[in-house]
């Protein structure tokens, strides 16, 4: 056997252990981990590129700190203690629900942004047109700075009318920075964001391979999912709904417009995202912080209890997915979520038919059809488990819902931007705002109940009547990749 033939074996060797080392010590769920396995031993160099971009675990300390350790090194030099004693507090939980406290000191364990913040003002907004009603006046009554990154950002009517009302106020002195998604809406070309730059307002790509490879070759994968809009350190807006035509005028989807101490917590993690991508501040950090003021909007919510939840693919544990469970394991009379995407980790499916097994009105809104080709048969993958078990499935024909909503028991809403899928989950950089609060959590319940109005229930027999045979075969198949869709 000639020598270079045995080199290349014994390298081939060498490789197939690294991989397969890699792969076992990942901490990754165990059905995951075989996936891998035997796709890199079916498809050896195309399942290796995969897994190189999709399947490696960043869930540690070392890729956190190369990350994250511009921004606490900037919090640790510029941001005094008395100061960052007052905006990031550490408060006990004396105001919410003591059944729900737990819950608090679960999402504070999963990462020290994880905050309670009491005195919140909120508008709950489940219309395009109204959101791009308060957006433009917000945006156009900035005096400092206006801070956003977003999924999507359009090059359509709706984008353009953002992007010119930004333009307008960089004219007027106002500082404004734009954290581009540019790993998705290729299709936008780049000249639409160098004008904005020649205007002078500061556009940062979140994916960039001068960040460092590591950093690039996480973020192709671990995109940036959040929608979040900070003006003056005043007033956000975070929740669903990203800013091109779909969301402000086809949709239906939910979001927040917030004032209050919460909103410390949205610009800190702005903060975050802008430097880890690169990004500079042009003052010194207590600036992009005013002191807080009293709230004199006229809220049709006020003097709210919340934690804005951060996740990404490097936060130690994912904070959103043992929310979600520790609810759903803890209910008492009733779940009701609306997600576009429904393909969840087995350990979510658990908590939601065991919910449901023991009584509790679990009810979902999906949409009869999604944006995305792949995720229809996916999302249909999960129906029949689940109505096996109790819970009541909602397919909404018409408007397509992206609203990513929960209410529980009459005492606590989520609003974010997480679908419930394994991307969301484990991948992507995500926000969540986790309200304590019965008026509120009344009016998601309401909002939930109209939004049933156009919607087909399933039973489970009905279910399995309708289903064609290749139908079931392309939902189990796209089972088995929904740890990458």
């Amino acid at each position: 056997m000639p020598l270079t033939l045995i080199i290349g074996l014994f390298l081939r060797f060498i490789l197939a252990l690294g991989i397969i080392w890699q792969i076992l010590r990942s901490e990754k769920d165990p059905d995951i981990q075989l996936f891998w396995l035997v796709f890199i031993a079916l498809l050896p160099v195309i399942g290796l590129v995969i897994y190189s971009l999709c399947g490696i675990n960043y869930r540690r300390e070392v890729v956190r700190k190369r990350l994250h350790g511009r921004t606490l090194d900037m919090f640790g030099r510029q941001m005094p203690a008395d100061k960052a004693g007052s905006l990031f507090p550490d408060h006990n939980t004396d105001r919410v629900e003591e059944s729900l406290r737990p819950l608090v000191r679960l999402l504070r364990a999963c990462g020290d942004g994880n905050r309670l913040y009491e005195g919140n003002a909120l508008e709950i907004i489940t219309s395009g047109l109204r959101k791009r009603e308060l957006l433009l006046e917000d945006i156009r009554q900035a005096q400092k700075f206006i801070h956003i990154e977003y999924f999507r950002f359009g090059n359509d009517k709706a984008g353009r009318e953002v992007r010119d009302a930004l333009l307008a106020k960089v004219k007027e002195g106002v500082e404004v920075r734009f954290l581009n998604n540019n790993m998705i809406g290729r299709d936008i070309p780049r000249s639409y964001f160098r004008n904005m730059q020649k205007e002078g307002m500061e556009v940062l790509p979140y994916t960039h391979i001068r960040n460092g490879f590591r950093s690039f070759l996480m973020r192709i994968n671990c995109q940036n999912h959040r929608k979040v809009v900070v003006i003056d350190g005043k007033v956000a807006y975070t929740g669903g709904m990203n800013l091109n035509d779909n969301y402000f005028y086809k949709w239906r989807d939910t979001h927040l417009r917030i004032e209050g101490p919460v909103v410390a917590r949205l610009q800190a993690s702005f903060i975050d995202s802008w430097l880890s991508s690169g990004g500079r501040l042009s003052r010194p950090l207590p600036y992009y912080f005013p002191a807080p003021e009293p709230i004199a909007w006229k809220a049709p919510l006020q003097d709210k209890c919340m934690q804005v939840v951060t996740d990404a693919a490097d936060n130690p544990r994912p904070a959103t997915l043992l929310g979600y469970e520790w609810i759903l394991q803890n209910a008492r009379d009733y779940v009701y979520i609306h997600t576009p995407y429904f393909v969840p980790p087995r350990s979510f499916l658990n908590a939601l038919t065991s919910a449901a097994l023991r009584g509790v009105d679990v009810r979902i809104i999906l949409p009869e059809k999604v944006d995305t080709p792949l995720i229809g048969p996916a999302n249909r993958a999960m129906y029949a488990e689940c109505l096996a078990a109790g819970v009541r499935i909602y397919d909404r024909s018409g408007e397509f819902i992206h609203s990513k909503t929960l209410v529980c028991d009459d005492r606590l809403s989520i609003v974010g931007a997480s679908n419930l899928d394994m991307r969301s989950f484990f991948t992507n950089s995500e926000v969540n705002s986790f309200i304590y609060d019965a008026e509120t959590a009344l009016f998601c319940k309401a909002q939930f109940l109209k939004d049933l109005d156009g919607t087909r229930e399933w039973t489970y027999a009905e279910w399995k009547n309708s289903r064609i045979w290749y139908q079931e075969m392309g939902s189990h198949i796209m089972r088995l990749f929904h740890h990458l869709l």
